[in-house]
């Protein structure tokens, strides 16, 4: 067989669906499993979001539109960016991509030679180790510590900055751990970039899921507009139960997103435009439906943490916001895979290992509380009684 290209070879996917795949093997040999790994809201597209869509198709919005994004779509973004961040980008700063996660790659690849470095957070979304990989640059982590309730240290992420960094990835509300930073905290990272002079990627996909109200939402774009240095992701997958649309949005400085526009028009084309109208009418439309949806995860969240720290060997910070309990096993005195691997073979509980989201996870499981109540309570009894059975 002939050889692939090198970049064929760093490319490492994400590793949740590798669990994904074992949980569903367990499944087709008859044993019953509660599925907490994805990130996949339980719930349906509310239904006015749906009918945008199929309403747009059966007006014929089915051929290619701008690689940018519909207009209307990108006007909406700027609109609803004033109300929720204090500044109207230009319509030139917004762009359309399939999902939030195609952002991620697109700015590195914009923004990041070989070889020049991206500050990440350790544990930190897997996509930014991937993506980073891809595009032959180096990861350079920052620890997110348990006693800082795993918020991004300012000082510690100073002392990472190098002549070789070019780029910084923030994430609050963050995956995988639900830590929310605080506005003070927040700022001194955007100032951190502002006096070295490198890009922020301001990944804000759970911005709408902060249940802490101690602690609102500050976007680090509020010093810049996203004119010089910050671009955010953000997307419908998680507070609007739309992962499987495929609907992301950029805004960052505009020769940046230009380029980004292009890399969109070669790999992708466009996002399809009845795609773009139920996006128009998630942000703009009837909010009921998302706030039901946000009140039910904010009572499961404190099913499962009331519940992990029931369990011997096992304690749980409460998360501020995501959809995700990020509890410390060492008590346990198994490590994260095997803790992962008794958690699906002996209880049937699937979840993940913490050091699938960088060697700082190492010693935690990620949990996803988008199941029931019903099975959270039905996890936590299975989980404790395999270990007391241990």
């Amino acid at each position: 067989m002939k050889s692939l290209s090198d970049i064929a070879h760093n490319i490492d996917g994400q590793p949740m669906f590798k669990i994904l795949d074992k949980a569903q093997k367990l499944e087709r040999e008859g044993k019953e499993i509660l599925h907490f790994e994805l990130g996949e809201p339980d719930f349906d597209t509310p239904k006015n979001i749906v009918d945008s869509a199929c309403n747009s198709l059966l007006n014929g919005e089915t051929h290619y539109t701008s690689s940018l994004g519909l207009y209307d779509f990108r006007v909406a973004v700027q609109n609803t960016t004033l109300k929720s961040r204090g500044f109207k980008p230009t319509i030139e700063q917004v762009l359309v991509t399939p999902g939030a996660n195609s952002i991620i790659y697109f700015t590195i690849k914009c923004l990041v030679n070989p070889g020049e470095e991206v500050i990440v957070p350790d544990p930190g979304f897997s996509t930014y180790y991937s993506a980073i990989k891809a595009c032959d640059a180096k990861a350079v982590t920052v620890k997110l510590k348990e006693e800082n309730q795993f918020r991004l240290n300012s000082d510690d992420l100073e002392n990472a900055i190098t002549e070789k960094t070019r780029l910084i990835i923030l994430n609050t509300p963050s995956n995988p751990t639900g830590s929310v930073m605080t506005p003070d905290e927040i700022k001194k990272v955007a100032e951190i970039c502002k006096k070295h002079d490198i890009y922020l990627l301001s990944d804000e996909i759970y911005g709408r899921l902060i249940f802490n109200n101690a602690k609102s939402f500050l976007s680090p774009s509020y010093l810049d507009e996203c004119k010089e240095r910050t671009i955010i992701i953000n997307g419908f997958s998680k507070a609007f139960a739309m992962t499987g649309w495929r609907l992301g949005v950029a805004i960052g400085p505009e020769e940046v997103i230009e380029k980004m526009g292009l890399l969109v028009s070669t790999i992708i084309s466009c996002v399809p435009p009845f795609i773009q109208r139920a996006g128009i009418e998630a942000i703009l439309g009837d909010q009921i439906t998302l706030t039901e949806m946000k009140n039910e995860y904010d009572k499961r969240r404190k099913i499962l943490v009331d519940g992990l720290n029931s369990i011997n060997g096992i304690t749980c910070i409460e998360p501020d916001g995501a959809i995700y309990a990020f509890p410390n096993i060492t008590g346990t005195g198994m490590s994260s895979d095997e803790f992962a691997n008794f958690a699906l073979e002996k209880a049937g509980v699937a979840l993940l290992p913490g050091n699938t989201f960088g060697e700082a996870g190492e010693g935690y499981v990620r949990i996803c509380y988008v199941n029931t109540s019903k099975n959270i309570k039905k996890a936590i009894k299975a989980i404790k009684k395999s270990l007391k059975e241990r």
